[in-house]
C-alpha cells in the first residue's frame, strides 16, 4: 500500500491518534518499534493509526529513543504482554534478548507480527518487512555502475543485532562479490549521524582511495553525507544511503548522496496492524509480506510512484 506522506499529513495524524485510540474496540494492539529517533519509525507510526481506525482497534506504538536501547525495548514488551493484548506487533532490537518473552507470549495464544527487522524465531505468525537483502543488492549495483565497476567500497551498518541491518550489510557485501574489480575494504557500525559521521571520516582517511561507501539506515546514510562533507569528497565519492527523511532527501538533491533505497514506512504500519486483525480472524497469513523499496537520485525522487513512499 502506497499512501503519499507529507509533513501536514504525519501532524494531523499524530494530533488525531489518541482520541482515535480512547475511541475504538476493545481488541488491543500494542507495536514495539526499534526506536523513535528517526523519521522512519514516525511513519511506520502513522501507517498503523490508519489501519487502527479503518479496522476499528486501539493500538499504542512505542519504541527507546535509541536502537541500542535494547534493555529498554525489552522492558517496553514486558510491560505491554503484562497489559494482556490480543495481539503484538514486534520490531526486534536482539531477537535472543527478547525470546523468553516471545514465547510468554506464544504460550498465552498471543499472536506475534514481526515488523521491519522482524524476530529471528519461527514465533511470528508473519513478518511486514522490505526484502533488505534485495533492497541492499540494488544500493551495491547502483554503486558499482556509477564507480565503473572498479574500485574500493566501504559500509556503515547500524548493529550487529538487528536482522535488517544484518541482511542490508549481507545483500551489499555479497552483491559486490559479483564485481570482481570491486573489493569492500572495511565494515564499520554506527546507527545515529555523530557514530556514523566518525566512522565515515575514519573510513576515507585510512583509504585514500576509496570510491564508495554504503550507509544502511537513516542514521547511518546522513553521517556518511556529514563526513564526506567535512572531509571535501563531495562528488569525489560515490555515497549510498538507506530510508528517507527531509536531511536524507537534501542529501540526495544536494548530491552529498549519490542516491538512496526507500522503504514503504506507512505502508508497513499499516499492514503489520491489518495482519494481526487477520491473525484474530483466524486466517492464513504468508511467512514474509513484503511492503516494498525503490531507489530514488536526484533525478527521480519526485516520480509519483517513488514521491508516494518518501517521507518527510
Amino acid at each position: 500500500m502506497k499512501i503519499a506522506l507529507t509533513t501536514a499529513l504525519v501532524a494531523v495524524l499524530a494530533a488525531l491518534a489518541p482520541a482515535t485510540a480512547s475511541a475504538q474496540g476493545t481488541t488491543y494492539i500494542p507495536l514495539i518499534s526499534k526506536g523513535f529517533q528517526h523519521q522512519f519509525w514516525q511513519a511506520v507510526k502513522v501507517g498503523a493509526e490508519k489501519a487502527a481506525k479503518d479496522y476499528k482497534v486501539t493500538i499504542t506504538f512505542e519504541g527507546p529513543e535509541s536502537e541500542t536501547m535494547v534493555d529498554k525495548q525489552i522492558d517496553m514488551l514486558s510491560a505491554v504482554l503484562a497489559k494482556k493484548p490480543q495481539a503484538l506487533g514486534f520490531a526486534a532490537l536482539d531477537s535472543e534478548a527478547a525470546a523468553p518473552l516471545l514465547k510468554k507470549a506464544q504460550a498465552a495464544h498471543i499472536p506475534v507480527i514481526g515488523f521491519d527487522s522482524g524476530v529471528k524465531s519461527d514465533i511470528p505468525v508473519t513478518t511486514c518487512a522490505t526484502d533488505n537483502l534485495a533492497a541492499a543488492a540494488l544500493a551495491a549495483d547502483k554503486m558499482a555502475e556509477l564507480i565503473g565497476k572498479s574500485g574500493e567500497v566501504a559500509v556503515i551498518a547500524a548493529d550487529q543485532t538487528g536482522k535488517s541491518n544484518i541482511d542490508r550489510r549481507d545483500g551489499f557485501v555479497t552483491e559486490m562479490k559479483k564485481y570482481p574489480g570491486i573489493k569492500v575494504v572495511d565494515i564499520q557500525y554506527g546507527g545515529d549521524l555523530l557514530q556514523a559521521s566518525e566512522a565515515t571520516k575514519s573510513i576515507i582517511l585510512a583509504h585514500p582511495g576509496l570510491k564508495g561507501i554504503f550507509g544502511a539506515n537513516e542514521g547511518c546514510a546522513n553521517g556518511v553525507a556529514n563526513g564526506v562533507r567535512e572531509l571535501g569528497k563531495a562528488g569525489k565519492l560515490v555515497a549510498i544511503g538507506f530510508d528517507s527523511g527531509k536531511a536524507q532527501i537534501d542529501n540526495v538533491k544536494s548530491g552529498l548522496l549519490s542516491g538512496s533505497i526507500t522503504q514503504n514506512p506507512v505502508g508497513m504500519g499499516y499492514k503489520t496492524v491489518e495482519a494481526a486483525v487477520k491473525a484474530l480472524k483466524g486466517e492464513k497469513l504468508p511467512k514474509v509480506i513484503d511492503t516494498g523499496f525503490f531507489y530514488y537520485d536526484a533525478k527521480n525522487y519526485t516520480r509519483p510512484e517513488i514521491a508516494a513512499v518518501l517521507y518527510q
